[in-house]
C-alpha cells in the first residue's frame, strides 16, 4: 500500500488541541506538532535529545527555554537546543497556533512535571 499524497491534521490528532505528524510515517526525518493552545493554558516543561524549533503563527506566548523566559508574537520562532527544559504558555487573549519541528522521524520526550513560567 502506498503512502497518501498528503496528511490531514484531523487524522493526526493526538488530543483536542494537538496534531502530530511523525516523519517515519511519511518517510521523513522530522516530526511536526501543530498545537492550538487555549488562552491561559500551557505545555509543561519537557526535554528532547535533539533540537526543537517552534514557529508561532497566531497569538502571544511565553516560552521557557532553560533559564530563559521569552515572549513571542506571530511570525516569530525559537530554537531550543537538545536536553534543554522547555515549554510554553498562552499569555494572550486568543488561542496560540504553534508549529513545532522535531529533528527526528519519531518523537522522543521526557516530561518534567513542571509548568513553564
Amino acid at each position: 500500500m502506498s503512502e497518501p499524497p498528503y496528511f490531514d491534521l484531523d487524522d493526526l490528532k493526538v488530543s483536542a488541541t494537538a496534531s502530530l505528524f511523525e516523519g517515519k510515517a511519511g518517510g521523513a526525518g522530522i516530526s511536526i506538532f501543530v498545537t492550538r493552545t487555549p488562552v491561559g493554558a500551557a505545555v509543561p516543561l519537557h526535554v528532547h535529545p535533539y533540537p526543537e524549533t517552534f514557529v508561532l503563527l497566531e497569538g502571544k506566548g511565553r516560552w521557557t527555554r532553560g533559564e530563559e523566559v521569552l515572549e513571542l508574537e506571530p511570525d516569530q520562532l525559537i530554537v531550543v537546543p537538545p536536553e534543554t527544559p522547555h515549554g510554553f504558555r498562552n499569555i494572550g487573549d486568543a488561542p496560540l497556533l504553534v508549529v513545532s519541528v522535531h529533528e527526528r522521524g519519531e518523537i522522543v520526550q521526557e516530561w518534567l512535571g513542571r509548568d513553564p513560567a
